[in-house]
């Protein structure tokens, strides 16, 4: 993977790539320069190195470490596949890779039934053809790669940031101004190391959310809200909103119990749409992953707006 330095010029190559990169952590990315597999200009990049503008850095992800996961026959939804990916709809409850605490029923485990092992297996990690997460509440719309040249695709559309990925999301409480933009950055809670926050830079990675408000229920002070990611950051969605003083119904971190949240019984997080290059054709593609009945109650009230074709 190529990647030509546009701006950041003095920021160091870890921090940069760590932004870009969302599914390598600072650490992993320390890692690799350690290991050689990263390069400026042709060079193998230092640690501490800085990247200027112009600059190009190589990231040569090695063999996967195996995984030792067995192959479960959990029930899928396919919304594509072919040779190089599969796109799921993600029910909400299950847990995309396991790790301590949830060593089995994940979707890698289902994967590995499902793609009888036909799953990429660069990266260097132990979850073969992930390249982005949903966390275990929220549902829709996931791309697995299944070939090691659609796994380098879809990871460089990530740091590139051109796929494009719409959420809906249900708040307690109405978010003002009705439609915006909240940039800022995310890092981990200081105190809380269970809970990502919004920090001051240069601590944690830029953080950038459109939002628009759909629907709004007077009679619960809820409200529907169609939210359009332009980074990956863990939790990113929750904690703006929650930044907002407008947390999401249903999140137990950080959001607060409420009849609502009663009633729906979830997570109100759905990554709706996802719009991608094939990895191969490099034919634009869209996906929606159907609406779950929990929101009908928004999209059915009278002053509800159409979702955008």
């Amino acid at each position: 993977m190529e990647i030509l330095v546009e701006e950041c010029p003095g920021e160091r190559i870890d921090a940069f790539l760590a932004a870009r990169l969302a599914d390598l952590s600072r650490s992993r990315i320390q890692a690799l320069i350690r290991e050689q597999y990263i390069q400026i200009n042709g060079h193998p990049a230092k640690p501490r190195d800085g990247v200027k503008i112009g600059d190009r850095i190589t990231v040569i992800l090695p063999e996967a470490v195996p995984l030792n996961a067995e192959a479960q026959d959990i029930p899928l939804e396919i919304l594509f596949e072919d040779d190089d990916m599969v796109v799921l709809n993600k029910a909400h409850g299950i847990v995309v890779h396991p790790a301590p605490g949830n060593p089995d029923g994940t979707l890698v485990n289902a994967l590995l039934h499902h793609c009888q092992g036909k799953l990429s297996g660069i990266g260097g990690v132990e979850r073969p053809g992930i390249v982005h997460r949903l966390d275990k509440d929220t549902s829709g719309c996931i791309v697995v790669a299944k070939s090691d040249v659609a796994h380098q695709s879809l990871v460089g559309q990530f740091a590139g940031r051109t796929m494009e990925k719409l959420y809906l999301a249900v708040t307690q409480g109405i978010p003002k101004p009705e439609k915006d933009t909240i940039f800022t950055h995310i890092g981990r809670h200081p105190v809380n190391r269970q809970k990502m926050a919004v920090v001051n830079p240069p601590g944690g990675k830029s953080a950038i959310t459109d939002y628009e408000i759909l629907a709004a229920d007077a009679a619960t002070l809820t409200s529907l809200v169609l939210c359009h990611l332009h980074t990956g950051r863990t939790h990113q969605i929750r904690v703006h909103l929650h930044h907002k003083g407008t947390p999401l119904v249903g999140d137990p971190i950080y959001g607060k119990p409420s009849k609502t949240s009663e009633q729906t019984g979830r997570l109100m997080l759905h990554a709706w749409r996802l719009t991608l290059d094939h990895p191969v054709s490099h034919e634009r593609l869209h996906f929606e992953a159907p609406i779950p009945q929990e929101y009908l109650h928004w999209l059915s009230l009278p002053t509800s707006k159409p979702l955008p074709i």
